[in-house]
């Protein structure tokens, strides 16, 4: 088993003195660092910095695609994405850990698909997070993390950078979603094109701008909730690690059967190349 890690804002390692740095290179560009590997007995630990060393690719500039086919590269079995996100429920507390099940992509500049060039693929994404996953990481949150935990939720991707306007915030609420990010799009949609079990570890902030009862979400308001929560994700992932479930249980498994919609005799020898670390795409 290995288990690939995207940490979000404020979790930039897993802390392992003993992890060594990969650089990897993909055919889509450079993912956002290189990845930082370790072990936790039996479990091969692949930790990628989403927004890279201090900060500085912002939701919009990340290099997702990269970022998953580096993941893959390495031989990741599961993934596990952690993401600061916004509250859009009064029970859903800054401090505490969502482990979502949906997500709306609201996102608008960003490459969604590995499949391009000459080849088109469609895959079932009714389920995005893996069941089996989510399980696994609500259990180890709760046991580890020392945060309240909700287990299931719809994850609102806006595009971002900017936070949202009140309308913007008191619409999303009429949706019924759970809370709100810039970065799980299109990272799980590439995950199920990469065959990869998925799972958001959403640890909310802040109630964005619609609590009247609190003030409009600002960076630094961000960054001390997060500071707090770091060790419970850092918890929750190491936890996580020693119960991974079967990969080939998951609706990831295998997603691309069927899913090419392309005769292999006509995609182009580059693209088949490119995308030969998914499996082979020429006849």
């Amino acid at each position: 088993m290995k288990l690939g890690i995207i940490g979000g804002s404020g979790l930039y390692s897993l802390g392992d003195r003993d992890a060594r740095e990969q650089a990897v290179t993909t055919a889509f560009g450079a993912p956002s660092g290189p990845v930082a590997i370790s072990r936790r007995d039996d479990v091969e630990l692949l930790f990628l910095s989403r927004h890279g060393a201090g900060h500085r690719h912002s939701p919009t500039e990340i290099n997702y695609r990269a970022n998953i086919a580096a993941l893959k590269q390495l031989g990741a079995t599961h993934l596990i994405s952690v993401s600061a996100v916004g509250s859009m429920r009064e029970e859903i507390a800054p401090g505490d850990l969502v482990v979502v099940d949906q997500y709306i992509d609201l996102t608008k500049r960003r490459a969604s698909t590995f499949f391009e060039g000459g080849i088109a693929a469609h895959v079932a994404f009714a389920e995005p997070v893996c069941p089996q996953l989510a399980r696994a990481t609500v259990e180890a949150a709760r046991e580890s993390s020392g945060a309240r935990v909700h287990d299931g939720g719809t994850y609102v991707c806006m595009e971002g950078p900017q936070f949202s306007t009140r309308a913007e915030s008191q619409l999303y609420r009429t949706w019924g979603v759970s809370v709100i990010g810039m970065t799980a799009m299109p990272e799980a949609k590439l995950a199920r094109e990469a065959e990869l079990p998925y799972c958001t570890l959403a640890l909310a902030t802040d109630y964005d701008c619609w609590h009247e009862g609190h003030g409009a979400v600002d960076v630094q308001a961000v960054v001390a909730v997060m500071a707090r929560n770091v060790d419970a994700a850092r918890n929750t992932i190491i936890t996580l690690a020693s119960r991974l479930p079967d990969p080939t249980t998951s609706p990831a498994h295998r997603a691309l059967d069927g899913a090419i919609m392309t005769s292999l005799d006509r995609v182009p020898a580059e693209t088949a190349r490119r995308l030969s670390f998914l499996r082979p795409f020429s006849s």
